[in-house]
C-alpha cells in the first residue's frame, strides 16, 4: 500500500540524499535505497523517480561547478591531477564530447560531470544530457525491480 501524506517525507528525503550523494564525488549508493522503497511500496514509482532522478541530477551539478572553478588551483600541491593528467582529460573530453554526459549514470560518470564544468559545457546542454542519464537510470532500475520482484 502506498503512503500519504508527512509519513512519506522522511522515506522521499532519505532518498533525495542517497541520490545526491551518489553523484558527488562522495562514496554513496542511492539503488539501495531507491530498491527498498520500490519493494516496500511507500511510494508511487513516478515519486521514486522523480525525487531520485533530482537529487542525482544536483548532485552532478555540484561536480560541474567545482569543474568550472577548479583549473584555477591547478598550481596547489593538493590539487587531485597533475598538468598532463588534465591535459590528456581534457583532450579526451574534446574527442569524445559531451555524449559522454549519457554515461554520467556509470561508476565513473563523476569524472565527466566535472569535465564537463572543466571544459566549459553550456548549462542548458549539461543539465538536458545528464537528466536524461540519470532519469534514465532509475527507470531502468525500476522496470528491472519490477520484472526481479513480480
Amino acid at each position: 500500500m502506498i503512503a500519504e501524506g508527512a509519513g512519506l517525507f522522511p522515506q522521499l528525503a532519505g532518498l533525495f540524499l542517497a541520490a545526491f550523494g551518489a553523484a558527488t564525488l562522495l562514496p554513496f549508493q542511492s539503488e539501495f535505497v531507491f530498491v527498498a522503497l520500490q519493494i516496500a511500496g511507500t511510494a508511487s514509482l513516478t515519486w521514486l523517480i522523480l525525487v531520485a532522478s533530482i537529487g542525482n541530477t544536483l548532485g552532478a551539478v555540484v561536480n560541474y561547478v567545482m569543474g568550472r572553478g577548479i583549473e584555477q588551483f591547478r598550481s596547489r600541491r593538493w590539487f587531485p591531477v597533475n598538468a598532463v593528467q588534465l591535459a590528456r582529460a581534457q583532450q579526451w573530453y574534446a574527442r569524445w564530447g559531451v555524449w559522454t554526459l549519457l554515461l554520467s549514470w556509470a561508476p565513473l560518470g563523476d569524472a565527466f560531470t566535472v569535465a564537463a564544468g572543466i571544459m566549459r559545457t553550456p548549462a542548458w546542454l549539461f543539465l538536458l544530457l545528464v537528466t536524461i542519464a540519470k532519469t534514465g537510470r532509475y527507470i531502468v532500475l525500476a522496470w528491472v525491480t519490477a520484472q526481479a520482484t513480480g
